[in-house]
């Protein structure tokens, strides 16, 4: 299973970014399948959970910096899950990744790093005036 990220870029303190993560690579298992997970390392940082999505059933959870700013959906006909980042700030800057990890319970939310089984390249989010 492979996942691309893309969609970063350079914002000015209150504008917005809409990241996408495509997957790709399955073999008896769909898109559907796995629940998707971002996040983010700024520099000198540990790595820092964004927000979250399960399977089909769209079960949707977020970390406290981004409730209320960020919005994660999936397109399953796409095999893309979105973040769009609305009112960003200079503490959003970051390298962002994806991640995705199977599951069996359709609605679960992993919040855990090390739970996520493969992930992407990262693509950097920078936040300045």
């Amino acid at each position: 299973v492979q996942l691309q990220a893309f969609g970063g870029g350079l914002v000015q303190p209150g504008g917005s970014l809409r990241l996408s993560c495509t997957v790709s690579g399955f073999t008896s298992l769909t898109f559907d399948d796995y629940a998707i997970g971002w996040f983010r390392q700024a520099s000198g940082k540990g790595r820092e959970g964004v927000s979250y999505i399960s399977t089909s059933d769209g079960a949707i959870a977020y970390a406290e910096s981004a409730k209320g700013r960020f919005t994660i959906s999936r397109d399953n006909a796409k095999n893309t899950v979105y973040l769009q980042m609305n009112s960003l700030k200079p503490e959003d800057t970051a390298v962002y990744y994806c991640a995705a990890v199977w599951v069996t319970l359709k609605t679960m939310i992993l919040r855990n790093a090390d739970e996520y089984d493969y992930w992407g390249q990262g693509t950097l989010v920078t936040v300045s005036s």
